[in-house]
C-alpha cells in the first residue's frame, strides 16, 4: 500500500471543473460547486478520483476541510 499526500488549492464556483499541476506536484483544482455543506469537497474528491483513475474511497481530505488550501491523502493499493 502506497500513501501519497498532495497540497491542493481549491477554487470554488468556477465556470469549468479543471485540475492543474505545478512543478512541485501541488494541484490547483477549480470546482463548479459552492463551498456550502461540503459540496465543493465532494466534487474535489470526484475530480481527483477521475484524474488518478481510482475509487473515491481511496481519497481523503486530511487537512483544510473548511479552507481553500487542503492536504489530500491518496491511498494506492
Amino acid at each position: 500500500m502506497n500513501v501519497m499526500k498532495i497540497k491542493i488549492k481549491v477554487i470554488p464556483k468556477s465556470s469549468v471543473a479543471h485540475i492543474e499541476e505545478d512543478f512541485e506536484g501541488n494541484l490547483r483544482v477549480k470546482v463548479k460547486s459552492a463551498p456550502i455543506k461540503g459540496q465543493a469537497n465532494r466534487e474535489l474528491i470526484e475530480l481527483l478520483a477521475k484524474y488518478y483513475k481510482m475509487p473515491k474511497n481511496q481519497i481523503n481530505i486530511i487537512s483544510g476541510q473548511a479552507s481553500k488550501n487542503k492536504i489530500v491523502e491518496i491511498i494506492k493499493t
